[in-house]
């Protein structure tokens, strides 16, 4: 996906597969609701750093690999 493609669907907003979450410094359990949904549905795109009002405010730099790693451990498991 392109950088305008990703501002494309902010800019469209929150829809049926599409969601925002702030998740600056960590994954919350919504992530993972979100996923859950998105997985009886046709999928969808979860964007991080970005708030309900379309801002970006962006991930903590520091927490990047941390939240990956924790996200993809945490779908790994059953």
């Amino acid at each position: 996906m392109t950088i305008d493609e990703i501002k494309k669907l902010i800019q469209n907003g929150e829809k049926i597969d599409v969601e925002f979450k702030e998740s600056r410094n960590a994954l919350t359990k919504d992530v993972f609701d979100t996923v859950c949904s998105f997985n009886n549905r046709n999928g969808g795109h979860i964007l991080l750093g970005v708030d309900d009002n379309r801002e970006i405010i962006g991930v903590n730099e520091d927490k990047v690999n941390k939240i990956i790693k924790e996200f993809t451990t945490s779908i790994n498991n059953s």
